[in-house]
């Protein structure tokens, strides 16, 4: 047991935000793999559909418009106030791609 407790403080120092130990290197590498498949995936609808992107944001909500917040993990509890939030910066979206993307992917937190 106390081999036991010992490993696992060595383990969990490894993890917090001072240690740069192997066991949070790897969870940082693993977490940065994650965000860019996502970003990826986000990016990907947004390119491909964008004009009906922006004519479901204008619409108040569609399925293209799902998907995407679907795939940038946007809860379905706060998808009402973030379209709201996305009709209040559409002419923005309008002429960036990039500035619609990032949106999804920080409501998706």
């Amino acid at each position: 047991m106390r081999l036991f407790l010992i490993a696992t403080t060595c383990l969990l120092a490894g993890c917090t935000s001072l240690g740069d130990g192997p066991v949070a290197t790897a969870f940082d590498q693993a977490a940065n793999a994650v965000n860019a498949e996502r970003r990826g995936a986000v990016e990907l609808i947004v390119k491909t559909n964008h004009p009906t992107l922006l004519a479901e944001i204008a619409a108040g909500g569609g399925p293209t418009l799902t998907r995407a917040m679907d795939t940038a993990g946007v809860p379905a509890g706060d998808r009402a106030a973030r379209i709201l939030q996305m009709q209040g910066d559409l002419p923005v979206y309008r002429n960036n791609l990039e500035a619609l993307t990032t949106a999804l992917l920080l409501y998706g937190g």
